[in-house]
């Protein structure tokens, strides 16, 4: 993996990238809502939408359940993005 940015203890310890089970924000479904793109919690494995997005699913999910990582769930992209240290590493 390579990180970019700051040393992150979180981004490190990552060593098998949780995938989407689904192309959907779990909660914006529940409420009818639209999303713009998903990130899946490299805790728990739920996929909610990002940051651009109304709702900003994703970060309210890490702040609350302190779940410090998620993936992008993206086609073809490929990075990792750690909420407590703000930092990015790319995997293969």
């Amino acid at each position: 993996m390579e990180l970019r940015g700051k040393k992150c203890e979180h981004l490190e310890a990552i060593t098998d990238v949780k995938k989407a089970k689904a192309y959907e924000c779990e909660e914006c479904v529940k409420r009818g809502d639209k999303w713009v793109h998903l990130r899946t919690c490299q805790d728990c494995g739920i996929t909610l939408c990002c940051d651009s997005s109304p709702n900003k699913h994703a970060s309210k999910h890490a702040a609350s359940h302190d779940h410090a990582v998620i993936s992008s769930a993206e086609p073809n992209e490929n990075w990792l993005w750690c909420y407590v240290h703000k930092a990015i590493a790319k995997y293969e």
